[in-house]
C-alpha cells in the first residue's frame, strides 16, 4: 500500500518538475543552436577564425559563471521564502538584486574590457590570432552591465517558478543574434533560394560581425528581461529599496559566497585546462572548441533539471516538507538519469556527423569526434551529480559542491592534463579523460553524499 502511494505521489510531482524544467531546457536548446550557428558561421571563415574565436571562450565562462553564482544566493533566498509564504521578503530581496546587477555590472565592464588585450596572451593563443581574439573579446564584453542584468534577473524568475519569461527573452536574444550574424559576418552575397537569386546585404566583418551581433543581441536580452522584472505581479522591484539590507544580503551571501568560489576556482581551472589544450596547436584547439559547443546540447535535459531541482528544493525546505524533499530527490534522480542516458547515446551515434556540420577539416573531424564519443559514455554519471548540486543549491547548502568541484577541477583535471600534456607529450584524447576522470569523481562524491541523507537539513533536524 505504501509503496502504492509512492508511486502515485512521484507520478504527482512529474509535471511539477517538467513544468518547470521545459522552458529552461528549450531556452537552454535556443542559446545553444544560436551557438551552433556561430561556429558554423565563424568556422567557414576557417580554421584560425575558429580558434581566435574559441580560445577565449573559457575565460567567458570565467565571468559568466561567477556572476551566476551570486544568482544562486537570491536563488535559494526567494525560493524558500516563496515555500514559507513570505512574498514580501522575496519582493525585498528582488530590489537587492537590482543593486547586485549595477555592482556587478560596472565592475565586469571594467574588469573584462581593462584586460582584453592580456587574455589572448595569458591563453597562449597563437600570436598571429590575438589581436583578432583581442577584438572579439573586447566587443562582446561590451554590454556587460545588460549580461549581468540577463543572468540575475532571469534567476530571480526562475526562483518564483517562473521559468517561460527567461526563455522567451532568452528566443529574442537568439534571433537578434541568428539574423546579425548573417548581416555582420559576411559580405554583401548573392544566395540562391528556391530557384530566384536574391541579393543579401552584409557588412564582411568576419569575426568582428560575429562579436557585434552578439553585444547588441545581450545589449537587448538585458533590456527585456529588466522590462519583465519591473512588471512581474509578485516580484516587481517598484517600491523596494536599492540600499544595500543587509537581513536579506547576509543569507544570500552565505550561500553565494562558496558557490562563487567554486564557480571561479572551477571557470580558473577551465581557463588553465584551454591555455593547455591552445598549446597543442590549431587543429587540437579547433577540435576542442568545436567538441564543447557540440557537447552543449547534450547537456541540456541535465541543466534544466537541475534548475527545476533547486527551486522546489528551495520551496520544499521553506514549506519544511521533509517527505516532499525526499520524494523530489528520488524522482527527479530518475528522470535525469533516463534523458542523459538517451542523450549520451545519442552523441556517441552522432558524434562524425555534429563535427562535420562545423569543420571541413578532415583532422578537426576525427580528433572531434573521438573525444566526443569518450565523454559521451560518462554523461549519466554526470548527470546525477548536478542533479543533487541543484539539490543542494536551492536548500541552501553549497560548501559541499565546493569542496568537491575544487578538488576534482585542480586534484584530478589540471594536474593530469598537464602532466599528459605537457610532460609526457600526449594530445587532445589525454586531456579529454582527465576530463572525464573528474565527473566520475563528482559522480562518486555526491552520489555517496546523496545516499548518507546528510544533504537533506530536515531530516537532520528531525533525526
Amino acid at each position: 500500500m505504501t509503496h502504492t502511494h509512492t508511486d502515485k505521489t512521484a507520478r504527482s510531482l512529474l509535471p511539477i518538475i517538467l513544468a518547470l524544467a521545459w522552458p529552461t531546457m528549450l531556452e537552454q536548446l535556443l542559446q545553444t543552436a544560436v551557438q551552433y550557428v556561430d561556429t558554423a558561421m565563424v568556422g567557414s571563415l576557417g580554421t584560425a577564425a575558429t580558434a581566435a574565436v574559441g580560445a577565449t571562450t573559457t575565460v567567458n565562462w570565467l565571468f559568466g559563471s561567477t556572476v551566476s553564482a551570486l544568482g544562486v544566493g537570491f536563488l535559494s533566498y526567494i525560493a524558500q521564502a516563496r515555500g514559507a509564504g513570505r512574498d514580501e521578503d522575496a519582493r525585498r530581496a528582488t530590489g537587492q538584486a537590482v543593486l547586485a546587477v549595477l555592482v556587478c555590472g560596472v565592475f565586469f565592464t571594467a574588469l573584462t574590457l581593462g584586460l582584453s588585450s592580456h587574455v589572448p596572451r595569458w591563453m597562449q593563443v597563437d600570436t598571429a590570432i590575438r589581436p583578432l581574439a583581442s577584438r572579439y573579446f573586447f566587443i562582446l564584453y561590451t554590454p556587460m552591465l545588460a549580461r549581468v542584468a540577463t543572468i540575475l534577473f532571469g534567476t530571480v524568475l526562475r526562483a518564483a517558478g517562473d521559468t517561460k519569461t527567461p526563455m522567451r527573452v532568452g528566443v529574442w536574444v537568439n534571433l537578434i543574434n541568428v539574423v546579425l550574424n548573417f548581416l555582420f559576418i559576411y559580405p554583401t552575397r548573392t544566395v540562391s533560394l528556391w530557384g530566384r537569386s536574391l541579393l543579401l546585404p552584409g557588412a564582411g566583418w568576419g569575426v568582428v560581425g560575429a562579436a557585434a551581433a552578439s553585444a547588441i543581441a545581450f545589449a537587448v536580452g538585458g533590456v527585456l528581461i529588466t522590462i519583465a522584472l519591473w512588471r512581474h505581479p509578485l516580484l516587481s522591484p517598484r517600491g523596494q529599496s536599492i540600499r544595500p539590507d543587509w537581513q536579506v544580503l547576509r543569507p544570500c551571501l552565505k550561500v553565494a559566497l562558496p558557490n562563487a568560489l567554486q564557480r571561479f576556482g572551477t571557470s580558473f581551472g577551465y581557463v588553465a585546462f584551454a591555455s593547455m589544450i591552445n598549446s597543442l596547436g590549431g587543429v587540437a584547439t579547433a577540435a576542442h572548441t568545436i567538441a564543447n559547443t557540440v557537447e552543449s546540447a547534450f547537456y541540456i535535459p541535465g541543466y534544466g533539471m537541475q534548475a527545476a531541482a533547486a527551486t522546489l528544493a528551495g520551496n520544499a525546505l521553506g514549506a519544511r516538507d521533509e517527505k516532499g524533499i525526499r520524494r523530489l530527490g528520488r524522482t527527479i534522480l530518475a528522470i535525469e538519469v533516463t534523458l542523459m542516458v538517451i542523450s549520451g547515446a545519442l552523441l556517441f551515434a552522432f558524434a562524425p556527423n555534429m563535427m562535420r556540420l562545423f569543420s571541413q577539416d578532415q583532422k578537426v573531424i576525427l580528433l572531434g569526434a573521438t573525444v566526443l564519443r569518450m565523454v559521451a559514455v560518462s554523461e549519466p554519471f554526470y548527470g546525477v551529480s548536478i542533479i543533487i548540486e541543484g539539490m543542494l543549491q536551492g536548500m541552501g547548502h553549497t560548501l559541499y559542491p565546493f569542496v568537491c568541484n575544487i578538488l576534482g577541477m585542480w586534484g584530478v583535471r589540471i594536474v593530469g592534463t598537464y602532466l599528459c600534456t605537457q610532460m609526457l607529450g600526449y594530445g587532445l584524447t589525454a586531456a579529454w579523460g582527465c576530463m572525464i576522470a573528474h565527473n566520475l569523481l563528482l559522480f562518486g562524491l555526491f552520489l555517496g553524499y546523496y545516499l548518507s541523507g546528510r544533504w537533506n537539513p530536515l531530516r537532520q533536524r528531525n533525526a
